[in-house]
């Protein structure tokens, strides 16, 4: 890689942070209710004497940040998963070349 192209991959990597980090840094009080807060309605509604068994260890300021945290961690599965699908494939296609 030239000089040029890493300073551009630092720009970008830092713009990614950025895109990440100041929504979750700014937004603190959001309303948004997800999956997990309709559920939590629901069984208080059946059995209002439940109580949970486990708790989170880190309360995200607010819903946009669980989602946004949530968003990562499936980019970050996708991208796993992609690596391995395109390593696998190369691997394919050099021992299919190697062996010609």
């Amino acid at each position: 890689m030239t000089k040029r192209q890493v300073v551009i991959l630092f720009v970008l990597l830092a713009l990614c942070a950025a895109i990440v980090l100041i929504p979750l840094l700014t937004i603190h009080d959001s309303a948004f209710g997800g999956a997990d807060g309709a559920a939590e309605e629901l069984v208080g509604r059946l059995d209002p004497d439940y109580e949970p068994w486990a708790e989170s260890l880190i309360e995200p300021p607010g819903g946009e940040t669980e989602s946004l945290l949530f968003c990562l961690q499936a980019a970050l599965g996708a991208l796993v998963i992609g690596y391995g699908f395109g390593f696998f494939a190369a691997r394919w296609r050099y021992r299919r070349e190697e062996a010609a």
